[in-house]
């Protein structure tokens, strides 16, 4: 019942912030925020969102696989952030878009655009229906099954709580609600680590000492070029994981394009990138502290990372403001990134797909739409998963966001046009190549591809532009011939 309360008094404040941002609301508001964003409410709401509920869940646990080199993707994410900052964020601003897909119309051509646009709803939907899943999982194993609440009860309940504030004032609404979660995430986490410190008899300075100490404290992997958590791959996979997960997402980007001018955009994007290691070396600091205080219990440890924090945090046996402290850090993290997810993909709906950015009533249709095809992508989801739940994320988005990286590198480093017919086909069969090369190598030689999946995805696509490119060249001589 604890944690019921919590849930309902967090989603109270929330609906509170909802309120006080929707007295005059239409679509320029849910869609832009009326383009009056303070940068440093954006950037600091932004860490919350990028975070989501995966890392306060799945993060900590990864320490007791790969250590702390999950560090060196993180590294990787702040050299993407500048890449976003500097050079897709002049072209969003200059062309004064609402989504940033309507660039790709201009520049490919109509079948490109809505290619791009449909590839952002599938990605997006697949990864914020895994991201949430976490959430509705940990509360129905935790709270709801013991009163026999089917899971799918569970799912529907916590997505109509977030189209409820999200409903009428959209992106405007979610500039203030994500400051409040980033704050009510760190807070927790914070209060999750001294109690952790606590129990296991320890000053802070002394925590710090034996963390470093570890030997799981290891972050960089420069000896194993084969291995996943290579420095190389883990730098480069992180850079190119932020250009598409940020800069070519417009779940992530609506909110920095309501910020007042390009100036405020960069300042926020590269301030909330920075933030990113500090973050995360937290979370996988407390992953440490959390198996040492297995240990000095003599606990096993779970065969899965993802159930370190809540084997300690969500049964209590830590304390009641432990239980708490990690379901409201869980709650604000996940509701964060699920909550822009749904506005985004709206947003993409009405203007990309139906070309009718001012029509409220197919806005308010859409949202309800959206909302009941994530509820259905959760469920599945949950059919599905046999992996870690951000391995998972990494993984489909190698496969569903290569094609827009692919799509943009060519339109933005190259000046050739490309056979725009052909473009949905080869964003199509690029993923396909990408399974068929990774299982074919990994038959083959025993190497298995991770997140840099997503950079081999994205340079099939590229090359398969330039060949339309070609071909289409070719047409043309042989017209005018």
């Amino acid at each position: 019942m604890l944690i019921i309360l919590t849930v309902l008094v967090y989603f109270a404040a929330l609906l509170l912030f909802s309120r006080f941002t929707t007295r005059c609301s239409d679509n320029d508001t849910f869609f832009r925020g009326n383009r009056k964003s303070p940068w440093y409410m954006v950037a600091f709401g932004m860490v919350g969102a990028s975070i989501s509920g995966i890392t306060f869940v799945s993060v900590p646990g990864m320490v007791m696989k790969t250590d702390m080199s999950y560090l060196q993707m993180c590294l990787g994410f702040i050299l993407g952030y500048f890449v976003v900052a500097f050079v897709l964020l002049p072209v969003y601003y200059k062309l004064n878009l609402t989504t940033i897909y309507t660039w790709l119309d201009g520049r490919l051509g109509r079948r490109s655009y809505k290619t791009g646009a449909s590839f952002f709803l599938l990605s997006k939907m697949t990864g914020a229906a895994v991201r949430f899943y976490v959430v509705c999982f940990i509360l129905h194993h935790f709270v709801f099954q013991q009163f026999n609440v089917p899971f799918a009860v569970t799912v529907v309940g916590m997505v109509c709580l977030i189209w409820l504030y999200t409903r009428r004032g959209g992106i405007k609404t979610l500039v203030w609600t994500d400051t409040f979660q980033t704050t009510c995430m760190f807070i927790a986490l914070i209060l999750i680590i001294v109690q952790v410190v606590s129990a296991l008899d320890m000053t802070m300075g002394e925590a710090v000492s034996a963390v470093v100490a570890d030997s799981h404290s290891r972050i960089f992997v420069f000896d194993d070029w084969v291995s996943r958590q290579n420095f190389w791959k883990q730098l480069f996979s992180g850079m190119f994981v932020t250009i598409v997960m940020t800069g070519l997402d417009q779940d992530m980007m609506q909110k920095n394009l309501t910020c007042k001018n390009l100036r405020d955009a960069q300042k926020d994007m590269c301030t909330y990138g920075f933030a990113f290691f500090p973050a995360n070396a937290l979370f996988l600091g407390l992953g440490i502290l959390l198996m040492m205080l297995a240990q000095h219990r003599g606990i096993a440890l779970p065969d899965q990372g993802d159930d370190l924090l809540p084997m300690f945090a969500a049964t209590g046996s830590m304390g009641t403001a432990v239980v708490i402290f990690f379901t409201i850090g869980v709650l604000a993290a996940a509701f964060s990134s699920a909550d822009s997810a749904l506005t985004a993909l709206t947003t993409c709906f009405c203007v990309d797909l139906c070309n009718r950015p001012q029509d409220e009533r197919l806005r308010h249709r859409a949202h309800v739409g959206i909302a009941i095809v994530f509820t259905l992508f959760i469920l599945l989801f949950k059919a599905l998963n046999s992996t870690s739940v951000i391995d998972a994320i990494y993984i489909l988005c190698s496969y569903t966001y290569g094609p827009l990286l692919g799509l943009f590198a060519y339109g933005l480093l190259t000046r050739g046009q490309t056979h725009d017919r052909l473009v949905p086909y080869i964003c199509a069969l690029s993923p396909l190549l990408c399974y068929a090369i990774d299982s074919i190598t990994y038959a083959t030689t025993g190497y298995k591809f991770g997140y840099e999946l997503l950079m081999l995805n994205g340079g099939l696509t590229f090359f398969g532009l330039w060949l339309g490119g070609k071909l289409k060249s070719t047409q043309h001589l042989h017209k005018v011939g």
